[in-house]
């Protein structure tokens, strides 16, 4: 998916995406999108590990930005948000999020997302739901 329009307009207006260090990767696939986290002191908690809120919000971000490539006239914004985190990822590691669509309506768009650390070990799945408002 072709995330580079989404990403001028977070240059413009940057919000928790840059506070976290989230960086996001066009892919062939117009199923999916993909976004990388680094592990630092921006994310994790007072106990070393990546912060679940911040799994969440690469997840929610990576969701959003799909919806918006796929609508680009429309306004799209989250409606929930589902994670069971499943292992941990540390302080230097680099967390992939994979965002597929598998349900593209007219109001709404729902979201698999997988993240993963840079040994591929799945560390959370995240499933979100965006309400797609017309303009």
């Amino acid at each position: 998916m072709n995330v580079e329009k989404v990403k001028e307009i977070l240059k413009l207006h940057p919000g928790l995406e840059k506070s976290l260090g989230m960086e996001f990767i066009s892919t062939d696939s117009e199923q999916e999108c993909v976004g990388i986290m680094p592990v630092d002191e921006r994310n994790m908690q007072p106990f070393g590990f990546l912060s679940g809120g911040a799994v969440l919000a690469l997840a929610e971000t990576l969701a959003g930005i799909g919806s918006c490539s796929l609508n680009p006239k429309d306004i799209c914004v989250g409606m929930n948000v589902t994670c069971n985190h499943l292992h941990s990822a540390v302080k230097g590691d680099t967390v992939t999020g994979i965002a597929k669509i598998i349900h593209r309506g007219r109001q709404t768009h729902v979201w698999q997302v997988e993240v993963r650390n840079q040994q591929d070990v799945l560390i959370s799945t995240i499933s979100v739901t965006n309400f797609i408002i017309k303009k």
